[in-house]
């Protein structure tokens, strides 16, 4: 997309899902290949433009949606006291895409909008508690994801 000759390009993805050691490494991997496969063909051709984008970083703005995935790194005990407390940035300082982005493995030099609200996955059915912090949770236990 195009506006006032800025050009504009959306991902929505699905990264690959797991907690596994390794898993993140997969979601990095999802990434890099996205951005080197995707190519848009232009059959448009207004020789008085430039030729619109071929690839996803050509774009003036990237905007990325959708389920990265990335999980928060620490043990079950210690996400449930930081969520209980709610001490958000301690949970950020834990968040594998922020650490991922930090060493340089993805989106490197991307930036991300300021997160200023509690993890949004994954609750219990009609509750405010995240599955896995209530010893009565049938539902598998999945670490809390801040991105």
């Amino acid at each position: 997309m195009t506006l006032n000759q800025t050009t504009f390009c959306f991902v929505c993805t699905h990264l690959t899902s797991g907690e596994k050691e390794g898993d993140e490494v997969r979601r990095n991997s999802d990434v890099t290949e996205i951005l080197r496969r995707t190519r848009f063909s232009c059959s448009y051709k207004d020789f008085r433009q430039p030729p619109p984008p071929e690839s996803i970083l050509e774009h003036d703005k990237i905007i990325w949606l959708g389920d990265l995935n990335y999980r928060l790194v620490a043990s079950s005990h210690d996400i449930n006291e930081s969520l209980t407390k709610n001490e958000w940035q301690a949970l950020l300082e834990k968040d594998q895409l922020k650490i991922e982005q930090k060493a340089g493995r993805v989106f490197k030099g991307w930036e991300e909008g300021r997160i200023c609200f509690a993890p949004t996955y994954k609750y219990g059915t009609n509750s405010d508690h995240y599955v896995g912090q209530t010893s009565k949770s049938k539902e598998k236990q999945r670490t809390p994801a801040c991105n």
